[in-house]
């Protein structure tokens, strides 16, 4: 099983302990494309008008500020360094030895700086989305997706792939769609079904909680996931085509609110 997550948006910083090593990132193979990132993302961070530039207020002035020293940043696990819902409702910290093994066998984060990270790869905090267009760069999602298509296939192998990225995320890679299970996550009351991302990113979350943590194997196909996901939820099953994955829609009973 892998298990795809976005990055959060807020990042925790280390305090302490040594920069970046580059060979120690796994997918080695995207370094040279890691560094043409964050050269872009320093360049730009640089300038006067950086916040208008990537998209953020004044108040991530300080993270905009750090992706200027990145290669000189203390880097900590990525499991440490992601942060927010998403990271919370998971709650690595909380688990076992063997679930934490688990989560860092399974757990692949896409990232707009690093293309794709292993959860326990070390890395410093960073502030970029996925959406952003950097100069020589140009859209980030446009330029990871030949070279993750490259080295992800391989990871992929074998694998049921639950792809628990935000679309912004997912526009960097497809994974292979007959072993791809999408998950989606409705409120519903009184009949009318409502996506909140909030609700969304906690309970892809707590899915991927779940499956980390239960008894039993991991699922290997869609239909052994969703079983997996009805022990907490209530869900259905979307089957896929040729070329499109499966979608796991999990439905969060009384609860509707904004999107």
């Amino acid at each position: 099983m892998l298990i795809l997550l976005p990055p959060s948006e807020g990042k925790t910083p280390a305090t302490k302990g040594p920069a970046i090593n580059w060979e120690s990132l796994s997918f080695p193979e995207l370094n040279q494309h890691r560094a043409t990132v964050l050269e872009a993302l320093g360049t730009v961070s640089a300038h006067d008008d950086a916040l208008t530039l990537l998209g953020v207020g004044a108040s991530l002035r300080d993270d905009v500020e750090r992706n200027t020293r990145l290669h000189a940043e203390p880097a900590a696990p990525a499991h440490q360094v992601y942060s927010g819902v998403l990271y919370d409702a998971l709650g690595y910290k909380s688990m076992t030895a063997t679930q934490r093994r688990k989560a860092t066998e399974s757990i692949l984060v896409i990232s707009a700086l690093w293309g794709a990270i292993g959860f326990g790869d070390q890395v410093p905090a960073y502030r970029l989305s996925m959406g952003t267009a950097l100069p020589d760069v140009g859209r980030l999602a446009s330029y990871w997706k030949p070279q993750l298509n490259a080295v992800l296939a391989k990871r992929a192998e074998g694998e049921l792939v639950v792809d628990c990225r935000s679309s912004t995320y997912a526009a960097a890679w497809a994974p292979p769609a007959a072993q791809t299970v999408n998950v989606n996550v409705f409120s519903e009351a009184n009949g009318k079904r409502t996506v909140v991302s909030h609700f969304a990113k906690h309970t892809r979350g707590e899915l991927a909680r779940h499956l980390l943590t239960r008894r039993g194997k991991a699922p290997a196909t869609p239909a052994q996931l969703a079983k997996a996901a009805s022990e907490m939820w209530i869900t259905e099953l979307v089957e896929g085509t040729a070329r499109k994955p499966h979608a796991l829609n999990i439905i969060l009973a009384g609860q509707v609110g904004p999107n």
